[in-house]
């Protein structure tokens, strides 16, 4: 698998279990490539709703799109500290198109102070009906928000605002260059 270049500005897309498209990004410039994930920036961006409706982002957020985990954890760089919301989706794949991944709706949102909300379970249920999720889905998607519940709680990478500093510093580095 081709992996893009840290620099590099790429697309990203969200979709739902039944194929069809749930959000977009028109930009993300990558910060960071491993075997394990990509890192990149939103900032100024636009937005696309499955709805159509369109918005913009006005703030930094730094992403980490992991290739074999069942989630992603976007931190956004805000006045009052770094807010990090997390959706539980299928490990994503990048083809040279996009940054592609399945949201499975559930998400874990934490705010500066370190306590944490679950959010959306009554549509994870709903989707679990009406899109056919396997059982093996639903248990992966049960055990990886735990994952991430227990990451949160002992400040574990990517949640240490520091990390979130540094890679905007790595950011505004690369812009400095363009």
């Amino acid at each position: 698998m081709t992996l893009p270049k840290v620099g590099e500005v790429i697309y990203i897309q969200s979709f739902k279990h039944d194929g069809s498209l749930h959000r977009t990004w028109s930009s993300g410039t990558v910060l960071d490539v491993d075997d394990e994930k990509i890192v990149f920036i939103t900032y100024k961006t636009w937005v696309v709703e499955s709805d159509g409706r369109r918005w913009f982002t006005r703030e930094p957020a730094i992403c980490f799109y992991y290739l074999n985990r069942w989630y992603n954890v976007i931190s956004m760089i805000r006045s009052k500290g770094v807010y990090y919301y997390c959706n539980l989706a299928s490990p994503s794949v990048y083809d040279e198109e996009a940054l592609k991944n399945i949201d499975y709706d559930l998400d874990v949102k934490i705010f500066p102070d370190g306590k944490h909300i679950i959010l959306d379970e009554d549509e994870f249920l709903l989707h679990q009906r009406q899109m056919n999720y396997s059982q093996e889905i639903i248990d992966i998607i049960r055990l990886e928000k735990d994952r991430l519940v227990s990451l949160v709680a002992s400040d574990s990478y990517p949640f240490d605002e520091q990390v979130i500093y540094d890679y905007f510093d790595k950011y505004l580095s690369i812009q400095e260059f363009k």
